[in-house]
């Protein structure tokens, strides 16, 4: 079992750690361990949140906004349309990996939403709502909100979802997690065929066991829509079992859920997103710590390298064909899109080779990421400029060809406020760059 590094060891462990060349970036170097969170300078539990959720309860009890009830599903589409999450983004989750587990199976999986701040998880009949609300200083809160009519609805903070949402699988701190791990035909666990923390750098072929799956993958085999060990039988000699499924009646009654779908497009970038926010927060606790301690962040080099492989899709798993999904899902995504004069945004969707068509992550624009510490944030940024503009010629970022880094620069040039002035400047020749 690997202990929690106090934070007064903290520098310390960092400075002496020697990491592998080839560690992916989703280990964050390594760096999995369960961080004291809830002792200074986090005190996460002791801590007043100021997320999305802790700032809709206040308009609730002020009586400026109020939860619609919905006699089918409760406060469930109430709830997204006060905080901004599209159904679009429904996906659905058949193993039973909830606090409300013995509801969940694969005739009524759970149903999960998102927007850029926000998770929100849904199980017909299931007597509360579980939502994980993004605070920029203290990574993701975690709240139940009952399924009862009431006059004014009250969320309650969740300590027990630390349990597992602030182990090694959320980078060991507050955040989301999601698996791809076999069930039986009720949804029980297979815990011998499991991958751990999936995200754009996992192949697709590992993805989405205990999942419903609809649109199309080009043939590309995935794990999803597979239930029961027959199933997963079949799937090691015949690829693509579960097939491309339109929509999911044949599963079970999709009267249950908002829609009768588990949009492919929306679990990627699900996928993506829920790791970043870990990324962040991450980095967020360890500047903290260190700042603390030190008054620098120097010892973080190997974390800001795995941050921005991440940040930069530099381990993403390039598709072999193109990916569709519900165009609903799509023009829900790219509506809030902040684009330069040319129409460019960092949330354009690709999926013919790749997720993005300019491959750095649009939580670059979170309030999370502009919240982090002074100095980490200051050497991200220097670090990234860099890259872009060609100056820095590591090798863990040769993926990006020119052609990228130019684009992704001038699109942040125009649309992210508070650069640093050096950013202005007129950009150096780059460095022609081939993709790897």
């Amino acid at each position: 079992m690997m202990l929690a590094v106090p934070w007064r060891l903290l520098p310390i462990a960092l400075s002496l750690l020697v990491v592998p060349p080839t560690v992916r970036a989703e280990d964050f170097q390594g760096s999995t361990h369960s961080l004291p969170f809830d002792e200074p300078p986090i005190r996460y539990s002791e801590a007043t949140p100021s997320d999305p959720v802790a700032k809709l309860q206040e308009r609730i009890a002020t009586g400026e906004v109020k939860l619609e009830w919905d006699e089918k599903h409760g406060y469930l589409p109430g709830l997204l349309a006060a905080l901004g999450i599209p159904q679009s983004s429904q996906t659905l989750v058949f193993s039973k990996t909830s606090m409300q587990r013995k509801l969940i199976s694969p005739a009524n999986p759970r149903a999960l939403f998102f927007n850029d701040d926000v998770y929100l998880g849904f199980i017909p009949g299931a007597p509360v709502l579980e939502i994980a609300s993004v605070d920029q200083k203290l990574g993701s809160i975690f709240y139940t909100l009952e399924q009862e009519k009431v006059r004014k609805p009250k969320f309650v903070r969740d300590a027990d979802c630390m349990r597992c949402h602030g182990s090694a699988r959320s980078l060991g701190v507050p955040g989301p997690i999601l698996r791809s791990i076999a069930t039986d035909e009720a949804g029980e666990l297979q815990t011998a065929r499991e991958t751990e923390q999936v995200n754009h750098c996992t192949p697709l072929a590992e993805r989405w066991a205990g999942w419903y799956v609809t649109g199309k993958q080009g043939g590309q085999s995935h794990l999803g829509n597979l239930i029961g060990a027959e199933a997963y039988a079949r799937h090691e000699t015949e690829l693509n079992v579960g097939g491309e499924v339109a929509e999911l009646s044949e599963y079970f009654p999709t009267v249950s859920q908002l829609r009768p779908t588990s949009d492919i497009v929306a679990l990627m970038v699900l996928e993506h997103q829920a790791h970043m926010h870990n990324y962040i927060t991450r980095l967020r606790f360890e500047a903290a710590a260190m700042m603390e301690m030190y008054g620098h962040v120097r010892y973080l080099k190997n974390q800001v390298n795995a941050f921005l492989r991440y940040l930069l899709f530099t381990e993403e798993v390039p598709l072999t064909s193109p990916i569709s999904g519900d165009a609903a899902f799509v023009a829900d995504f790219e509506r809030t899109a902040i684009r330069d004069a040319e129409g460019r945004s960092l949330r354009d969707l690709d999926f013919r080779t790749r997720m993005f068509k300019y491959p750095c992550s649009y939580l670059i624009y979170s309030p999370a990421f502009d919240e982090l510490p002074t100095g980490i944030r200051e050497i991200i940024l220097e670090r990234l400029w860099s890259i872009l503009i060609g100056q820095d010629t590591d090798a863990q970022f040769a993926r990006l060809t020119t052609a990228d880094r130019q684009a992704i620069l001038e699109i942040l040039r125009a649309t992210k406020p508070n650069l640093p002035d050096y950013w202005r400047t007129p950009k150096a020749v780059p460095i022609v760059v081939s993709p790897s």
